[in-house]
């Protein structure tokens, strides 16, 4: 069977190329290891992974990708930001890392985290 590249997990084109041990995506420049697909196999979606395709555990810390707004709030969570003591939970809307920051208790997606 032919191995066949997969298409970005994070916009689903598939303009994706192998590069070392890595796949990238042109069009949204992400990056993902390409044994994770391995991995993904066996584990299928049970797996919480970041926005680099590393798996999340409960008590990781995370750096925040990107600046997010808080709804509700006129609040923003910087990107850079460090977040300690994650807790993985099955949220709605995708919203699956439960967390404490400066503005409080909040659900945040996973895409937006990297493992620190």
């Amino acid at each position: 069977m032919p191995h066949t590249i997969p298409p970005c997990p994070q916009c689903g084109l598939e303009n994706t190329y192998p590069d070392a041990a890595s796949y990238i995506c042109p069009d949204c420049a992400h990056e993902w290891p390409q044994q994770a697909e391995a991995a993904e196999a066996v584990e299928g979606d049970a797996a919480v992974r970041d926005a680099n395709g590393n798996p999340l555990a409960d008590g990781d810390a995370v750096i925040l990708v990107k600046d997010l707004k808080v709804k509700g709030s006129s609040s923003v969570l910087k990107k850079g930001s460090k977040i300690k003591g994650i807790r993985l939970v099955d949220g709605a809307d995708g919203h699956n890392v439960d967390c404490k920051t400066d503005l409080g208790s909040m659900l945040l997606k996973s895409e937006f985290l990297k493992k620190a």
